[in-house]
């Protein structure tokens, strides 16, 4: 019964600590962008951690078990309040990288200090080839399954802070019944199950009030009011409100300023249906707030609008979120909408189409997952759902603030085999930002009236096509699958506004 449980122990051990370095990674890949190199990061460093831990193991020569103890009472406390103490740090600007580096390097100490303990410690009751398969096993075992529960359970049902709470829960909790497990090796343990104890009791205090860190710390990031905050296996979702109206951030992003989306959406989707005779069937890829869907219903002519947008819990948001609700028009009650939750690309694999206009609202290229989506793996994937005579929209980011970044997508799209005519609008709540419509033959700049808007006429819609000496072309290479150099241009970019 005792192997049986420490067994259980190893499990459940490996299973936190896999635990801890997810945390981390996606907590840094929500606050900073770039998952791959945050993720990449986090991982090197903590597995370089993990070989410090299991090298200073062999300086611990006595007392093992009250040591384990010692170890797992430690990793409970210092992983379980790793998120919350992250959010803190990201609060206050400057502190979050030491502090993020420095919490990998201590919590993987001390989980790498845990499977050589635990393996000196059953050492006398197993032989030396059963020791390793069983341990290594259970250990692997319990990665695996943290590694499936975490993203599809516990980050959506639980967020970031509250997920490492309860991590650090189950290792004081193996604390605590370790204490019990080897007891005739421990000796007296009153003490030693007392801070047990105690730290099961700060950590549950974490568990049930994390939520309210959260909240402190992104009212103080982001300024405003919160109305709504709720963490996805895709994304971070925040809206705020102050005197102007409500905002969506998605990982930390701005996304829209409900003052002045119009300007952009407008700017998005109008264009397109100008430059092309029957606008009927409609794609968009993203915009799971709705707003680019308003426009497009906007239009009579319109008879099926199809959005694909990969997080649900956006499009219910948008489905029920009253401002929301409101701002777009209860779009998505629209009997002509077809709503579809997968991944873009992988959508486009099955040969969909064809369409006349699809418009394109991801958030920018801040990372290499949304990099994908501005690839010419991508566009050639679009071209294959236009119709003949069909026309692309893409948002692009600013030709200003990232000019280069702009210019790859241009090129980007030039390269996946179409004509492409640049355009820009002024959004204040973004500054200059910038967009492209794309043929798969020469078109002429647009220049319509639009009925009912609040931006775009015919004059307005033809000065979008203007770009100025600041915005003009740079040279920069087509973003491609196996490079995803456009979000190099990016963030070298931002890096210089933030």
């Amino acid at each position: 019964m005792r192997l049986r449980l420490a067994y259980l122990t190893v499990f459940l051990i490996a299973a936190c600590g896999l635990g801890y370095e997810l945390v981390a990674g996606a907590l840094s890949s929500y606050l900073l962008g770039d998952s791959i190199t945050q993720f990449s990061v986090a991982i090197g460093l903590y597995l370089f951690a993990l070989g410090i831990g299991a090298w200073l193991s062999k300086f611990i020569e006595r007392g093992l078990v009250r040591r384990f103890v010692d170890v797992e009472l430690a990793v409970a406390l210092a992983g379980g309040t790793s998120a919350a103490i992250l959010f803190v740090a990201f609060a206050h600007g400057k502190w979050f990288r030491p502090v993020l580096y420095g919490e990998i390097l201590l919590v993987g100490t001390l989980v790498g200090l845990e499977i050589p303990l635990l393996m000196r410690i059953l050492k006398d009751e197993l032989d030396f080839k059963e020791l390793v398969s069983q341990v290594l096993t259970f250990d692997y075992i319990g990665a695996l399954v943290v590694s499936l529960v975490f993203p599809l359970l516990l980050v959506p049902r639980l967020g970031l802070v509250q997920s490492a709470f309860l991590f650090g829960l189950v290792n004081a909790l193996v604390g605590l019944w370790s204490t019990w497990i080897f007891a005739p090796r421990l000796g007296h343990s009153g003490g030693l199950r007392a801070r047990a104890l105690l730290a099961c009791a700060v950590l549950t205090g974490g568990l049930v009030l994390g939520q309210r860190v959260v909240d402190a710390a992104e009212l103080s990031v982001y300024g405003d009011p919160i109305l709504v905050a709720r963490s996805t296996p895709y994304q971070r979702i925040v809206v705020t409100s102050n005197a102007a109206g409500h905002q969506l951030f998605l990982n930390g992003a701005l996304q829209y300023s409900s003052a002045d989306e119009y300007r952009y959406h407008e700017a998005l989707v109008h264009p397109a249906f100008a430059s092309v005779a029957e606008p009927r069937r409609v794609l968009i890829l993203g915009g799971g707030d709705g707003l680019a869907l308003r426009e497009v219903l906007r239009r009579p002519e319109v008879e099926r609008a199809t959005l694909v947008d990969i997080d649900p819990a956006m499009v219910e948001l948008a489905r029920t979120f009253p401002p929301l609700v409101e701002l777009n028009a209860r779009a998505f009650e629209d009997p002509r909408v077809t709503v579809v939750h997968d991944d873009a690309m992988r959508w486009l694999d099955a040969r969909r189409g064809p369409f006349d206009v699809v418009v394109v609202d991801f958030p920018d290229p801040a990372n290499f997952a949304l990099g994908k989506l501005y690839t010419t793996a991508f566009y050639v994937r679009v071209a294959g759902a236009l119709a003949p005579g069909g026309v692309l929209a893409v948002q692009s980011t600013s030709p200003l603030a990232s000019r280069s970044a702009y210019w790859c997508v241009v090129r980007t799209v030039e390269a996946s085999g179409f004509v492409v005519r640049p355009y820009h609008a002024l959004v204040p709540s973004f500054g200059e930002w910038g967009f492209l419509l794309a043929r798969r033959e020469e078109f002429p700049v647009p220049a319509v009236d639009v009925p009912g808007a609040r931006f775009l006429d015919a004059e307005t819609m033809r000065a979008l096509f203007v770009l100025g000496p600041d915005l003009a072309p740079v040279d920069v290479q087509p973003n491609r699958l196996d490079d995803q150099r456009l979000v190099r241009y990016y963030e070298d970019e931002w890096r210089r506004w933030n």
